[in-house]
């Protein structure tokens, strides 16, 4: 198996047509460097499809998942300035396994807790 010590979701949309190479130039662009054993996810614009890039110290893997129904919940950064988005958060394993179920795994601290209303 491959490991996986961190993921990070790059909120910009990506054409689902690019292979393992153009996405590893566009995290190191946005990043200015990939990690070993780090994981990248990208979507399409429509959030149907994900890519998730993994640079396992040795080369990279590029696995795809496609929804024949329905989005992936994905974020979308909200800034006051545009230009400002943030072009990648880091995911915890809860939060990815959410994402890739379609769940709303921005919430999932949330759901820890029941309350009195």
């Amino acid at each position: 198996m491959i490991r996986i010590d961190a993921l990070w979701l790059c909120t910009q949309p990506q054409d689902m047509r690019a292979g393992a190479d153009r996405l590893l130039s566009v995290v190191i662009n946005l990043l200015g460097e990939a990690h070993a054993h780090h994981g990248y996810l990208f979507a399409n614009a429509r959030a149907s499809r994900i890519k998730l890039l993994v640079h396992d110290g040795f080369g990279v893997w590029c696995a795809t998942r496609r929804l024949h129904a329905g989005r992936f919940v994905w974020h979308v950064p909200v800034t006051a300035d545009p230009g400002a988005a943030t072009p990648a958060l880091q995911l915890s394993s809860q939060q990815f396994e959410a994402l890739q179920l379609g769940l709303p795994w921005q919430r999932l601290g949330e759901f820890n807790t029941i309350r009195r209303s």
